[in-house]
């Protein structure tokens, strides 16, 4: 029986990196105080499930001292004025595995001699806001008046993402680290990120938001990209008056003149109606969170900055709220339809003709797209509308 010597400073950063309490892992492994007090040593089993138990990758148990773990990506989230610091094995291995993709991609873009996105990096943030708001809309599509003749916000929402993906954007929606449902994303963590690319422009939206806050997150990584910026962001709608990093206010200012064009805004608002029946019916007309609508209500100078924040405040409360009711009674769903949303249709199409015409390997596409044999590529392929491509007709 092979044990192994570990300092016992990367045993507790491996507990403190994971975020599960204590008395939790010593219920799973025993002997972790011995351990941690060089009494014992693990095996490498013990080890290896003490890894998986912590989500910490098994060669850093090896390392003489705990390694300093940092975002790949610029890190806008704060709370208050404050950086956040130590991210989680979750929104780490989230980012690496978006990374892969968008390297695959990107790869292949380029073997195909498909052409450079030119409005990546296209804006500064001295760009005029109302602007750049609307090239943002026209190149991608974000009809005003299509939006609002959705029936519902999930419809309004998948609009947008299919209106995205057919500028170049990957968006990829995802409330779990990659296939594994025991690994929820937190949303007090991060609410979704861009990964900036003139061949591939990648945004993750954290999925487990409101779908009007998803809205929001993508108007908001939309227009990180028009920047050229890769960043990770916890953006709240129409987040509050606290002062922001100077990306963030832009993207901010940006995605809320984007989703509800203040001149349009000003001539739908009626002012002297009650709040929160004007709140929600502005709501419904934009399709936007009531937040966006509350903060639009300020820029428009409806209500005061303490009447804005106290309902903004009230109304955050009130989401929250009704996420977590909504949480605890929402199902897994459609297989194919979700792992479609959670790779981007674009993404998923792009893998699958490679795979289909030998220039990527079935387990490549696996690995790639979350699968696990043929017969469920085959089937995901149908549903996205290639079953003439797979069996050598045209698209």
């Amino acid at each position: 029986m092979t044990r192994v010597a570990i300092n016992p400073a990367i045993l507790r950063w491996a507990r403190e990196r994971s975020g599960l309490r204590a008395d939790a892992l010593e219920h799973r492994f025993p002997k972790l105080d011995a351990w941690q007090n060089r009494k014992l040593q693990p095996t490498v089993k013990q080890l290896e499930k003490f890894a998986n138990a912590t989500r910490t990758p098994f060669g850093f148990f090896f390392l003489d001292e705990p390694p300093v773990e940092q975002l790949p990506i610029p890190d806008f989230r704060t709370v208050g004025s404050e950086v956040l610091e130590s991210p989680s094995p979750d929104l780490l291995d989230t980012i690496y595995l978006c990374q892969q993709r968008q390297e695959w991609y990107r790869q292949n873009a380029l073997l195909l001699g498909e052409p450079a996105l030119e409005f990546i990096g296209s804006a500064s943030m001295r760009s005029d806001v109302i602007v750049s708001a609307a090239q943002i809309r026209q190149t991608v599509g974000f009809d005003l008046n299509a939006r609002a003749e959705t029936s519902t916000f999930n419809d309004a929402l998948r609009l947008m993402f299919e209106t995205a993906d057919q500028a170049g954007v990957l968006v990829m929606v995802s409330g779990i680290v990659g296939q594994n449902t025991h690994r929820p994303l937190d949303l007090a963590e991060f609410r979704g990120f861009a990964l900036s690319d003139s061949h591939a422009p990648l945004i993750f939206i954290n999925g487990t938001d409101t779908k009007s806050g998803q809205m929001f997150t993508l108007a908001h990584e939309l227009a990180h990209l028009w920047l050229g910026e890769s960043g990770v962001s916890d953006v709240t709608p129409a987040a509050s008056l606290a002062a922001r990093a100077g990306v963030e206010q832009w993207c901010n200012a940006v995605a809320a003149e984007m989703l509800a064009p203040l001149e349009e805004f000003r001539a739908e608002y009626r002012r002297g109606a009650d709040l929160r029946k004007e709140t929600d019916r502005l709501s419904r007309r934009f399709k936007v969170s009531t937040l966006v609508i509350l903060r639009r209500m300020l820029d428009a100078g409806g209500i005061s900055r303490e009447a804005f924040q106290t309902a903004f405040d009230a109304e955050l409360k009130r989401l929250k709220a009704e996420l977590a009711r909504r949480k605890e009674s929402s199902s897994g769903g459609d297989y194919y339809a979700t792992t479609a949303v959670r790779v981007s249709d674009r993404f998923a199409r792009a893998v699958l003709a490679s795979t289909w015409e030998g220039r990527s390997t079935f387990t490549e596409a696996f690995r790639l797209l979350g699968c696990r044999n043929v017969k469920t590529l085959e089937t995901l392929g149908a549903r996205l509308g290639m079953t003439d491509f797979m069996t050598g007709g045209a698209v």
